[in-house]
């Protein structure tokens, strides 16, 4: 599998390196997708596709902490250190930048929350967003006076603290309702999870209240997709499934890096991975696996056949950026890009909404 070099669309102050499989750009193509992805402790939105001229298009903008996202064709949602961010599409359909962005999301809505430590983010039938709120051991939504309104927390959680008792962290929505949720382990106390790392993870199914799985390890982003429940046991460095009637984890393949991030186009998973850092993912089996199979972790994407679990395509960064948390597809288009706050176009940038009916002006 040969490799690529990203050209990046703007530059950048602090140095990575990406680059890409040779059929990663036509793959892309082929199902008509880019990809967003966010990394926390650089504080980076990132958006992937193609640019006019075939070469990987590299695009970044800054959100402090950026972490959990929710990707739609013409809508981002994003959660930050202490906000919950809306981006919009402002370009009609067949438009494009003189850059040859087909997206151009643009920050359009900001709710303080403060700093619940969010991870993962859903959305409900009616559009309200549901929070993974971390600190708090709960599911959560948006108050219009308050940090935070809370929706369920799991039920060994006794109350409402800001302890990060269990690490909640991942989301599986289905018809647009919360569904299953992980959590590093059943920790009823502060900062309990991180005594339980290597084996005390739990998968949790919301509507009926109880623990489906244990024996995980830092489980994240579980995923409903084609009847299948899917989810990282990342210390493990594992894709795999979940048959809730059983609570059995079946691993798919193994990874090198921690995993973080998972979304789907058709028959191919989309997996973030991350490298181990200092002593919060130590001891782990995943440091194991990789002294076994003589292999060095990534920080990047892989794009594995869920028929076999191989790898088909991948993307690597290399640099600054050691670690990814969430992975979005955003359908129809080629080249997504973003307007970021910190840049002259967030104040030049002007755009009219048409009415629906031009005589119902006044």
């Amino acid at each position: 599998m040969g490799e690529a070099k990203a050209t990046p669309q703007q530059p950048a102050a602090e140095s990575i390196t990406v680059s890409c499989s040779r059929g990663f750009t036509e793959w892309l193509l082929s199902r008509r997708v880019g990809l967003t992805l966010t990394s926390y402790r650089t504080g980076r939105l990132y958006l992937v596709g193609v640019m006019p001229n075939g070469n990987l298009s590299w695009h970044e903008r800054r959100f402090d902490r950026a972490m959990g996202l929710v990707a739609q064709p013409q809508r981002l949602y994003l959660a930050s250190h202490w906000q919950l961010w809306r981006l919009e599409n402002v370009l009609r359909p067949d438009e494009a930048t003189d850059t040859g962005f087909d997206r151009l999301f643009v920050p359009r809505n900001a709710q303080t929350t403060g700093d619940l430590d969010v991870h993962e983010i859903g959305l409900l039938a009616d559009g309200t967003v549901v929070l993974v709120n971390t600190l708090y051991s709960c599911l959560a939504t948006l108050s219009a006076t308050h940090s935070f309104r809370p929706l369920w927390k799991p039920p060994f959680i006794s109350r409402l603290a800001p302890e990060d008792r269990c690490h909640l962290n991942g989301l599986a929505m289905a018809e647009g309702r919360p569904r299953y949720a992980t959590a590093a382990c059943h920790s009823d106390v502060v900062d309990g999870w991180r005594h339980r790392r290597a084996d005390g993870g739990c998968l949790l199914d919301i509507g009926e209240d109880r623990v489906v799985c244990e024996g995980l390890s830092m489980p994240h982003s579980p995923r409903l997709h084609r009847g299948r429940l899917w989810l990282l046991n990342s210390g493990e460095g594992q894709l795999g499934f979940v048959e809730p009637q059983h609570g059995h984890f079946e691993p798919l393949t193994f990874l090198p890096g921690f995993l973080r991030g998972l979304a789907f186009a058709g028959g191919h998973a989309v997996v973030g991975l991350s490298l181990p850092r200092d002593q919060s993912f130590a001891g782990l089996g995943l440091d194991q696996e990789l002294r076994r199979r003589d292999a060095d972790p990534w920080c990047g994407l892989q794009v594995v056949d869920l028929r076999n679990g191989d790898v088909v395509q991948w993307l690597r960064i290399e640099g600054l950026v050691r670690e990814l948390f969430d992975v979005g597809i955003i359908a129809g288009t080629r080249c997504p890009g973003a307007l970021g706050l910190q840049t002259s176009e967030i104040q030049t940038l002007r755009t009219i909404e048409e009415p629906a009916d031009p005589a119902s002006q006044l």
